[in-house]
């Protein structure tokens, strides 16, 4: 195979999602060096863990973009499969790690996985088949739709980890619309699946101190205000061009979880709103791309694959923002190819392999000014030679 041939992909989207990356692991160095320096004596703990992730991550999204839709589709009951065992071995105990009272993690030995990451695209993977098979356009099938995809979110409950069940939620509801779903069906199964939330979010007191902290931060500022406060203060020193490059101040254990969860805090002191404001036009060009494909997609499982895809990252995305500026409640979530994590940057970089796999399919993503160019000069060569011969 010529290497010509094997780089032939949505190029645009590859380097959006690999600048982000290493974007990603210059800042998790930023955030995290003075923390773990201290902790595990390292400074580049992190970074070295992120790097190992990068480059498995890379690999397998050039992989992945080798692979047809068609077998992606054949392997999506196995990959969601995998993702079911694997949310449920968390709660084995020797195999679940818990932290700060939620079993989210593996121990695999050597290293942790955070099976969510994977089963949250290996979910989309699943209802694009059964999208593309049986349809959602009745009422029964919309609900076997949503009930493979509620099956995941209540293993993730169960962890518990609200965040990533909101966003696989608003995943399966979004791609459902996509794909064929009629608004008033979707409207009676909303209407309780939100007040359930409503009901989840008042059950638990922790979630409560969470939703009146983020309200007024500044009643509780040494306890569930704290990392909220932590934030604007990160964000008002960055001002409009920020304090420079790994001069933050929040990351001297100020904020928690600098290097993952608000890590947008640290980009935001360090380069300021211009800074942040570039961050997220990289974000665009990649929700973008995942929209263009999945509306030049040649078959149906494909076109609901990338929706799919695109939707769970501009969910992610955008609830991260938003936490990091206080418009939502403080939850755990990262921001996808920045925030530090190896599960979720290799799961984020193996989904854009697999949007890579359905623009390959689309001869309309890959025709470049150049291949134009060429096919106008091979027809005009053929109407020489043709006015040649006659």
């Amino acid at each position: 195979m010529k290497a010509r041939e094997f780089f032939r992909f949505d190029k645009t989207l590859a380097a959006a999602a690999i600048v982000l990356s290493l974007v990603g692991v210059l800042f998790i160095y930023s955030a995290s060096s003075y923390s773990a320096q201290i902790q595990f004596g390292d400074a580049f703990h992190y970074v070295k863990t992120q790097g190992v992730a990068l480059v498995l991550g890379v690999a397998l999204m050039l992989v992945l973009s080798r692979v047809p839709s068609a077998t992606l589709m054949k392997w999506s009951p196995l990959v969601y499969a995998v993702g079911l065992v694997a949310l449920a071995l968390v709660f084995v105990p020797g195999l679940g790690v818990e932290s700060y009272g939620a079993k989210r993690w593996l121990n695999l030995g050597f290293f942790t996985v955070q099976p969510s990451e994977y089963a949250k695209f290996g979910t989309v993977m699943l209802l694009a088949r059964l999208a593309a098979k049986r349809g959602v356009h009745t009422f029964p099938r919309l609900l076997l739709y949503l009930a493979a995809g509620g099956v995941v979110c209540v293993l993730l409950l169960l962890e518990p980890n609200m965040s990533i069940t909101v966003c696989v939620a608003a995943a399966v509801f979004a791609t459902a619309f996509v794909s064929g779903a009629r608004p008033r069906h979707l409207a009676v199964v909303l209407l309780p699946v939100l007040v359930a939330a409503v009901a989840l979010v008042f059950s638990e007191p922790y979630r409560v101190r969470r939703l009146l902290a983020f309200l007024d931060p500044w009643e509780s500022p040494l306890d569930e205000g704290y990392q909220l406060i932590q934030s604007y203060y990160a964000l008002g020193a960055g001002g409009l061009f920020g304090v420079g490059l790994f001069n933050s101040r929040q990351k001297y254990l100020f904020l928690p979880f600098a290097e993952s969860d608000f890590i947008l805090s640290v980009i935001g002191e360090e380069t300021g709103l211009f800074g942040v404001l570039a961050l997220l036009v990289a974000f665009g060009v990649v929700i973008a791309r995942g929209v263009v494909i999945a509306r030049r997609a040649t078959d149906r499982y494909s076109c609901y694959l990338a929706a799919g895809i695109t939707a769970v990252i501009a969910l992610q995305t955008v609830v991260n923002v938003a936490v990091v500026c206080g418009a939502v409640p403080p939850t755990g979530l990262p921001l996808p190819f920045v925030s530090a994590g190896g599960t979720s940057l290799t799961a984020c970089l193996a989904a854009v392999g697999m949007l890579l796999s359905v623009s390959r399919s689309s001869s309309a993503v890959f025709l470049t000014a150049g291949d134009l160019k060429r096919r106008a000069e091979e027809k005009t060569r053929l109407a020489e030679r043709g006015n040649g011969a006659s």
